[in-house]
């Protein structure tokens, strides 16, 4: 075999070629650095015939990206937070946030990054700002942000950010992920109505965060389309026990015990199920439950959850997607809003 068929890399009687560079893989490949760097960093802003030759060039040349001169070179510490302003009970309790993160962790390991994670509902003494603002971390993704949550502000002015959700108050320039909450809420009580019933209630989430203010929103624009009276509204905190607390204080109410229940959360539709059949009534005979999420807990309750779906693990990727085509100079839309979709099980 003549020198000339060895791949880069290879040894010849013991002297090793020098690494290949990422210049000689663009050549080899016919595009430009940038295209070998976008294929290296996982970008999906590369057309599939480009990205077959960058792989084949790289295989062919055994190109090792040299991750931490690149990271030395462009001051990069190739890591990625993941910021939750909640308390840790919430975040994992709550199935919505394993799949934002399974998400978020599929399109990192496609990439040079790595995830860190924080969890805090406060931040005192800016400790977990002024670590980004020492340049440890190169951008952030925040998800399930109250207004309250003024520190994420901060974060922000630090470094690049993209968020799971619109902020309550937006600036032009904020990148978000998110579904379309005000239609989601809006159909969910649509469907109440179309199956005959009169006097809904829904269970909301905090007022503090956009998500359950639009959800709200879509539950009044239905009621109010279709003519009818809303029944009570009631915070339950994104959680199970808040949902369960919630409807015992829906069915305190006065006046008509409400035929149906929108519960803004699948959390808060399992602690509504279980307060309906703590007080004797019957699912959906007595009082229909609609949630949304679609999360696992939709069908490992009973009767199985009809829900509203919105597809978290996409998002969380989307959201990781996005933020990497930030760092690497990608022009991207400022916003995604992804679709929910109704699924009817028994509860509704």
């Amino acid at each position: 075999m003549s020198a000339g068929s060895l791949r880069r890399g290879a040894s010849v009687a013991g002297a090793p070629h020098p690494p290949a560079t990422i210049e000689e893989v663009a050549a080899a490949a016919g595009v430009s650095r940038s295209t070998v760097s976008r294929v290296v960093n996982g970008s999906s802003a590369v057309s599939p015939s480009a990205l077959e030759s960058v792989k084949r060039a790289i295989a062919d040349l055994n190109y090792v990206p040299n991750r931490a001169a690149r990271s030395l070179a462009s001051r990069q510490t190739l890591a990625i937070a993941l910021v939750v302003p909640e308390d840790t009970t919430r975040f994992f309790g709550d199935p919505f946030f394993a799949a934002v993160v399974s998400g978020i962790n599929a399109r990192i390991a496609r990439s040079d990054y790595v995830l860190n994670l924080f969890i805090a509902n406060d931040d005192p003494g800016d400790k977990m700002t002024s670590y980004f603002s020492r340049g440890n971390v190169d951008g952030a993704i925040i998800v399930s942000h109250h207004t309250s949550d003024t520190y994420i502000d901060r974060i922000a002015a630090a470094v690049p950010v993209v968020y799971g959700g619109r902020p309550v108050v937006l600036n032009d320039e904020d990148y978000y992920v998110d579904v379309d909450n005000v239609r989601g809420g809006r159909e969910a009580t649509e469907y109440l109505i179309g199956r005959g019933h009169k006097r809904i209630a829904t269970i909301t989430g905090p007022l503090t965060m956009r998500a359950a203010m639009e959800r709200l929103t879509g539950w009044q624009d239905a009621l109010a389309a279709a003519g009818l009276e809303p029944g009570p509204a009631v915070d339950g905190n994104f959680t199970d026990d808040g949902g369960a607390d919630a409807m015992r204080r829906i069915l305190a109410a006065p006046g008509d015990r409400p035929d149906a229940v929108f519960a803004a959360s699948d959390l808060m539709a399992r602690g509504a199920l279980h307060a309906l059949a703590t007080a004797g009534l019957q699912v959906p005979q007595d009082v229909a439950v609609i949630g949304f999420d679609d999360s696992p807990i939709a069908t490992a309750v009973q009767p199985a959850l009809t829900t509203m779906r919105q597809p978290s693990f996409l998002q969380g990727e989307e959201m990781a997607s996005m933020l990497i085509d930030r760092l690497a100079g990608i022009a991207t839309p400022h916003s995604r809003i992804m679709p929910t979709g109704l699924v009817v099980r028994e509860s509704a």
